[in-house]
């Protein structure tokens, strides 16, 4: 079969229409792989740091009985095995947290202003801390991190189900795009390919030439796309690295998220190629 002959898909200034549209595939789809891997890193860091963390409020109007509470709260908490660490919040901090909306009433020692405790957990059960706590004053506060940042990770889990909905569609979409490559292709080269029966060739024959033409054009569309995404993903990388955001700082990529990546590509190829094969030798037994 000659050089023309094998060109079962069209051509376009020497370049083929399926290894664009290949590239472009696989860069959308790898930078919502990316999105996915990424928030999801990102959830399951603000999970472990917010976990083990709570914050105690003594709320009582008496300065004095407020820093005593504080104090007897605060040593009631460092005698318990499940705390890990216990800081009372200096009153300057409180103050400077305050400024943008009180300004320099904050700095009033007289404004009831509740004592806080930051503490960090051996564990995730706050059971006994709050019962040690409660002990002490009724009316003293335990606002539980992770529950308050719930809806946080929550939306970060919604975006990453997404992100991977997305690379499924996408996959879906290609398949789809290689089938009507493939199809065309079958009708482009009937007649040619009608010799080669005669001649003795069989459908898996012809269609590991389909499958040949295609696997190329994936894969040259693979090395284009996949560049493009990877640049795409080290500037982003770099700008959310410049933010300097905690919460933002923790969408990185680990070492198997990047193998993960790597796989993207090589499975584009095995998708077309298997795709182009079943296409077209279910056509040929069809019609031939």
């Amino acid at each position: 079969m000659s050089g023309a002959d094998r060109r079962v898909l069209d051509e376009a200034g020497g370049l083929r229409a399926m290894t664009g549209v290949m590239a472009i595939m696989l860069f959308l789809t790898l930078l919502a792989a990316a999105l996915g891997l990424g928030t999801r890193q990102s959830a399951d860091a603000l999970e472990r740091q917010l976990a083990g963390r709570l914050t105690v409020q003594i709320v009582e109007g008496s300065p004095a009985t407020r820093d005593a509470l504080a104090a007897r709260t605060l040593a009631a908490l460092r005698r318990l095995p499940q705390v890990r660490r216990a800081t009372l919040v200096d009153r300057g901090e409180l103050t400077r947290l305050l400024a943008p909306w009180l300004g320099d009433v904050g700095a009033d020692a007289e404004l009831p202003v509740p004592a806080m405790i930051d503490v960090d957990l051996a564990g995730t059960d706050a059971t006994a801390i709050v019962a040690a706590v409660r002990r002490i004053s009724a009316a003293s506060r335990i606002d539980q991190h992770q529950r308050w940042m719930a809806p946080v990770v929550g939306f970060l889990d919604t975006l990453t189900w997404l992100a991977f909905a997305l690379v499924v569609l996408m996959l879906a979409a290609t398949g789809a795009v290689v089938v009507l490559a493939a199809r065309a292709g079958l009708e482009t080269h009937r007649a040619t390919i009608e010799v080669m029966h005669m001649l003795g060739s069989t459908d898996v024959q012809v269609a590991r030439l389909f499958q040949r033409r295609i696997a190329l054009d994936a894969a040259m569309g693979g090395v284009a796309g996949g560049a493009a995404a990877l640049a795409v993903l080290l500037f982003l990388g770099t700008r959310l690295a410049a933010l300097g955001s905690e919460l933002l700082g923790g969408i990185a990529l680990g070492a198997g998220d990047w193998a993960a990546l790597g796989i993207v590509p090589v499975g584009f190829v095995a998708l077309a190629m298997a795709a182009a094969r079943v296409t077209v030798v279910a056509s040929l037994r069809r019609s031939l």
